[in-house]
């Protein structure tokens, strides 16, 4: 039995394992991965990659591999049973909001496969074949039983699923429910009566379609409402191709993948305890109505990873670390309860909750996709949905006087057309958006980068704003004020 020691180890290496080790090699930090599965995934599992995440993916230097690996959807096309409504095109909802004004769709197996090539030429490997089999915490931090070794950490990371070892481990309740109905899910080939390019979505009196379209001519992922009493028992495959056959016009070839499953929605009642953290689907878990959770576990990664390498370099205490809890449960307690309540919309079986399903749709979706691409409302739906509208309580300051939320302090830097670039350095940061042009520039021994003025998003001219690495907003101060504004504003 051999004894292994390292800063961080990371339990789990599915997306956000992979994710978080990525950055936190980056960073400096010693890590360990293990996993007990042989390899990085190989069934297609999630799917989207929303805009926020390939951000991510862009400050760590890989987001054109994902791009190129992806298939993109352009449009939202929504329908009831065989019909369809036409197209809302996503582009025009996101163009002035991300440089990826779209929805990516990638599977969760290519995600990892390309995680984990560039944790490896990071320096950084998994150890497969591994399951953590107990995990307590000692003096000087963590212990674990990995395999046939005993590894000391000084933090532990459970990034290990819905049913993690660590989560159990330390006891953390996983609060939440069960629906009682089932999902299907099947990829397949060849599919036809569907809008291509677009995420086709039809709910309807009983059932309910979600499909996205994949790489390679008609490949679909076909997403739908198992209601036991409507399938007679445990449905299969066939099943599934004669429902869609019959309700929808969708037909195909054969299914790579067939499984059903029951959603769960849950939220771990704490993220940290102690040298134990928990991130991804050992946090959260919800329905994949809005292609949310694989994105969900990415960005716990890139939120925790920084905090991490600030505490194991010295740049902050011990209790910089509460932040991560702070920031992203609110964000995953909110998106659990949203999916919640939507997915109770689409498979109420109650008569009103039915007839509201087949009587509203055909008369509201038409007018959406005329309405949407025109109006504030859309943008902020694919704000929502595409996660870059996500709000962390950085301080007073990310609050207004009336109560309100700032536009800018505690949110993810506005996009401006090219100010994204010098996030790839991931430090800490200056910047100015017009006005502030022969100012004295705040003495941090920061790099200022200022920018023209943005009319187009809430960045004010005449103002320096400090924006963490992971490229939130953290202050924001006139040229005279910055200095010691900003000091305070690090040392929160």
């Amino acid at each position: 039995m051999a004894e292994l020691s390292c800063e961080v180890l990371v339990v789990g290496a599915g997306p956000t394992g992979l994710m978080l080790a990525n950055w936190l090699t980056r960073l400096g930090v010693q890590v360990l991965v293990v996993d007990g599965k042989d390899g990085p995934t190989r069934e297609s599992r999630a799917l989207v990659v929303q805009a926020r995440s390939l951000e991510i993916y862009d400050q760590l230097g890989i987001g054109d591999q994902v791009l190129e690996a992806a298939h993109r959807a352009e449009a939202l096309s929504p329908g009831s049973g065989a019909r369809v409504f036409g197209r809302v095109p996503l582009g025009a909802l996101g163009r002035d909001v991300t440089p990826y004004p779209f929805i990516e769709v990638l599977e969760q197996s290519r995600n990892e496969e390309i995680l984990y090539d560039n944790l490896r030429k990071l320096g950084g490997d998994v150890i497969w074949e591994t399951p953590v089999t107990a995990v307590t915490q000692v003096e000087e931090g963590i212990e674990a039983k990995v395999g046939n070794h005993t590894v000391r950490a000084r933090f532990c990371v459970g990034c290990d699923g819905a049913n993690s070892a660590v989560r159990k481990a330390r006891r953390i309740a996983f609060e939440g429910t069960t629906n009682a109905h089932r999902f299907f899910v099947l990829d397949a080939v060849a599919a036809t009566g569907l809008a291509i390019d677009a995420v086709n979505v039809r709910p309807g009196g009983r059932d309910f379609l979600l499909a996205f379209p994949m790489s390679g001519r008609g490949n679909w992922r076909l997403i739908g409402v198992v209601r036991d009493e409507d399938w007679g028992g445990t449905p299969d495959e066939e099943d599934a191709r004669a429902r869609l056959r019959e309700r929808f016009a969708v037909t195909y070839t054969e299914a790579r993948w067939f499984a059903t499953y029951r959603v769960h929605h849950r939220i771990a009642a704490a993220f940290r305890d102690g040298p134990f953290f928990l991130a991804g689907d050992a946090g959260h878990v919800h329905s994949p109505v809005g292609g949310q959770g694989m994105n969900t576990g990415l960005q716990d990664a890139h939120n925790l990873a920084f905090k991490l390498a600030d505490v194991l370099q010295g740049r902050r205490r011990d209790n910089w670390l509460d932040r991560y809890e702070a920031e992203r449960r609110p964000v995953a307690r909110k998106l659990v309860a949203t999916t919640d309540r939507l997915f109770q919309a689409i498979t109420s079986d109650r008569p009103m909750a039915r007839a509201l399903r087949t009587a509203l749709i055909p008369l509201i979706a038409p007018v959406a996709v005329r309405a949407l691409p025109r109006a504030s409302g859309g943008s902020r739906l694919f704000q929502y949905v595409s996660q870059v509208r996500i709000h962390y309580p950085v301080g007073p300051e990310a609050s207004t006087a009336s109560g309100g939320r700032d536009p800018v302090i505690g949110r993810r830097l506005p996009w401006a057309g090219g100010n994204f670039t010098v996030l790839r350095t991931a430090d800490w940061q200056i910047h100015g958006y017009g006005g502030v042009e022969g100012t004295e520039a705040p003495d941090l021994g920061l790099p200022v980068h200022v920018f023209p003025a943005a009319p187009a998003t809430a960045l004010q001219p005449g103002f320096f704003y400090l924006i963490r690495p992971d490229g939130f907003v953290a202050s924001r101060a006139q040229p005279a004020e910055a200095e010691v504004k900003f000091r305070h504003a690090m040392a929160m």
